[in-house]
């Protein structure tokens, strides 16, 4: 299964497909609904952190980003140095420990060994602040090869979600770019005070 070297050959390699170049439109509706910008913000597999980017435009000032890659890590240190807003960690996510009010989910979910599934969402209970929200983009596709990335589907989740999260939302993307259109849920997951 993938591991530190694996992701830190990709983006040394530049074989990165997964990487559409900006934020996720669905991300970028559902940051534009936030109101609160002093809410601690968790990236985990965070890439070129477009959402971080947007955020920062956005006026929001307490963001961690956290990736394996170290070759990616030094590129992002780079990139953001000198904000104080992004705090920027090279590690592994389940290993990690920190409070968030939010966490948002691109392309990170579907690049972790399936095996791992309940663990994730297990750790994301455990990094949220009581009425803390996980939000982002899951596949809603099977794919035909062996990942990464690997798929699932809204029942699959839905198995492995914690039985104290309160699901939101879980649906199809609306908004989807045009190579992921129909392949995609927006889902919300709160946890509960």
């Amino acid at each position: 299964m993938p591991d530190t070297n694996f992701w830190d050959q990709k983006y040394q390699r530049k074989e990165t497909a997964w990487d559409i170049g900006e934020i996720s439109t669905p991300l970028k509706a559902y940051i534009d609904k936030l109101e609160d910008k002093n809410i601690h913000i968790l990236v985990p597999g965070c890439g070129n952190a477009y959402e971080a980017k947007y955020l920062l435009e956005k006026g929001f000032k307490h963001i961690t980003l956290i990736d394996i890659s170290p070759t990616l890590v030094n590129k992002l240190r780079l990139t953001f140095a000198g904000i104080n807003e992004i705090n920027i960690l090279e590690a592994d996510f389940f290993k990690h420990d920190g409070q968030y009010g939010l966490i948002l989910e691109q392309t990170f979910f579907c690049a972790i060994d399936p095996k791992r599934r309940a663990e994730y969402f297990h750790k994301m209970w455990s990094l949220l602040y009581h009425g803390g929200k996980l939000a982002g983009v899951l596949f809603n596709k099977i794919f035909d090869k062996e990942g990464p990335p690997f798929g699932g589907d809204t029942e699959e989740y839905i198995s492995y979600i914690n039985d104290g999260f309160i699901i939101k939302t879980m649906k199809p993307c609306y908004n989807s770019i045009g190579p992921r259109e129909g392949a995609e849920l927006f889902f919300i997951l709160e946890k509960p005070y």
